[in-house]
């Protein structure tokens, strides 16, 4: 038996008369002993149907406290869970069951029907403690296992990667990667059985899947998980629940701050957060300050991804600094200049990880992302002098004016302290005199937005090398995203684009 299976049995095992999870929606906790049935309902559903060892279990799923007991009874049969965003629409679900040989299918009721469509199924239904009612279907096509006890070298995970550009890449990621992974969180964010971590994040994304729950729950904390962020609800959920610690994103910081009745709903005296752990983009000094001087508590900025099983740098807890994701932690980091790789370089290359928790393949074949044991992250960065991390952006979104790189993280840093910018992501539009010019999208607050624009341009003037500064300001009401959130970045130049060509400009 693979570690974390073993270590999650014997957690709930210890606590089965105590309350361990929170299931947010539906305001209940539950403890070792419900979650453990819960686990053993589903291991034996998933037996009667020959899914076993090796076999892809496809889930597309909201948040909630089904999440984590459908996660261990796939394990512990030797399974692969491979979860999707819960609004992937029926065309695409399609096309990926019809790509890979996904032994078992367990998606929401809405779903059930199109993942039906055109294949020969099994479909179970059961009642668990978790969840009223989930459906379990059985593709009679594919060849199922007989159930194994997973070593440390199965997959448990397969996620979809959610880069900016292309089709998303396969991450296979093993029992090991994945223990690896939990226990640096771990040892870096000094978890104890004494903390309590709220999931605001999408279960289906590396963040809120190992860094939040699998860590929390390998460390012997408590966890709630609620169906998605609300401002709103934030405050009152932290307070409610005694969280001690909760990963976001910076977009989710904004809104915190701007979200006037978010501000309403906090009460210092029932805060007990040690940390708000914020990965994705590093936040503007401004706003990282404000933020911990209005909720009193620290902001601790890390650098990851799904490849490397979560975290690879974190700011040091009692030595955090601004602007910096930190230093390595339980990885190697080094950056790529002029063709090798130097550890601590103070120039800016591109970044590349190695360590016990780092893939060193993918799914399907991309072999331009490993290099002499290194895995080239795609993204740009430099440590400086005392050994901190900083990145610069995507080694694919660099902007060119007339041969000046330009980086878009680091000029989004810049119009992120405007108090009116709620968002803003920089790309390169077609230039005829330069090649590229530098073009800011922003989503502001209401107001005047001839006066915001005339405030960007001021602010670049300000902060900025003539060649970064924007050439363009567009407003929006929102970008395109992928599942995960994050700006797709191509689509989102070609609207502007045709919106500049509309516009004649």
């Amino acid at each position: 038996m693979s570690k974390i299976t073993l270590k999650l049995a014997q957690q709930l095992k210890q606590a089965s008369n105590q309350t361990i999870i929170k299931d947010e929606a539906r305001d209940r906790w539950f403890t070792g002993a419900e979650l453990a049935t819960d686990v053993d309902q589903l291991e034996d559903q998933l037996r009667g149907l020959r899914v076993g060892h090796g076999d892809l279990v496809y889930v597309c799923l909201p948040n909630s406290a089904l999440y984590p007991v459908l996660t261990q009874a796939i394990w512990a049969i030797g399974a692969t869970m491979h979860p999707v965003a819960p609004r992937t629409p029926a065309a695409e679900m399609q096309a990926e069951l019809a790509a890979h040989d996904y032994a078992a299918i367990i998606v929401s009721d809405s779903l059930v029907s199109a993942a039906q469509l055109n294949r020969q199924t099994i479909a179970a239904k059961l009642q668990l403690a978790t969840a009223d009612s989930v459906t379990l279907l059985r593709d009679a096509a594919v060849d199922g296992h007989v159930p194994a006890t997973p070593t440390e070298e199965d997959v448990a995970l397969i996620l979809n990667t959610s880069g900016t550009t292309g089709k998303p890449k396969r991450v296979g990621l093993t029992h090991r990667l994945l223990r690896n992974g939990a226990e640096h969180d771990i040892a870096s964010h000094r978890m104890t059985a004494a903390d309590t971590t709220m999931i605001v994040m999408p279960l289906f994304h590396i963040n809120a899947q190992v860094m939040s729950l699998l860590s929390t729950r390998l460390s012997g904390g408590k966890v709630v998980i609620t169906p998605k962020f609300s401002a709103s609800r934030f405050w009152p959920q932290v307070q409610a629940n005694h969280v001690t610690w909760v990963s976001v994103v910076p977009t989710i910081i904004n809104i915190l701050l701007l979200n006037e009745k978010s501000r309403a709903t906090y009460d210092e005296d029932r805060n007990h957060l040690r940390f708000v752990r914020c990965s994705s983009f590093s936040l503007p000094l401004e706003k990282l300050t404000q933020f911990q001087d209005v909720y009193h508590t620290r902001i601790l900025e890390g650098y990851g991804m799904t490849e490397t099983a979560s975290q690879c740098t974190l700011n040091p807890y009692d030595a955090p600094k601004v602007g910096s994701v930190g230093k390595p932690f339980g990885t190697d980091v080094a950056i790529l200049v002029n063709g090798e790789f130097v550890e601590n370089s103070h120039e800016t290359g591109e970044i590349a990880v190695r360590g016990d928790h780092v893939i060193g393949a993918y799914m399907d074949p991309h072999p331009d992302s490993f290099q002499d044991g290194w895995f080239l992250t795609g993204d740009l960065g430099y440590f400086d002098h005392e050994g901190y991390l900083f990145v610069n952006g995507r080694k694919k979104d660099i902007i060119s004016v007339g041969g000046e790189k330009v980086a878009p993280a680091y000029v989004e840093n810049e119009l992120s302290e405007l108090p009116f910018v709620k968002e803003v992501t920089v790309i390169g539009t077609p230039d005829d005199l330069y090649g590229e010019a530098v073009t800011a999208v922003i989503i502001s607050t209401p107001g005047d937005q001839v006066a915001q624009r005339q405030a960007v341009f001021d602010q670049a003037q300000r902060t900025l090398a003539p060649f970064e500064r924007p050439k363009h300001v567009l407003f929006v009401q929102d970008y395109p995203r992928n599942a995960t959130g994050k700006v797709v970045r191509p689509q989102l130049r070609r609207q502007i684009v045709a919106r500049r060509i509309g516009e004649g400009a």
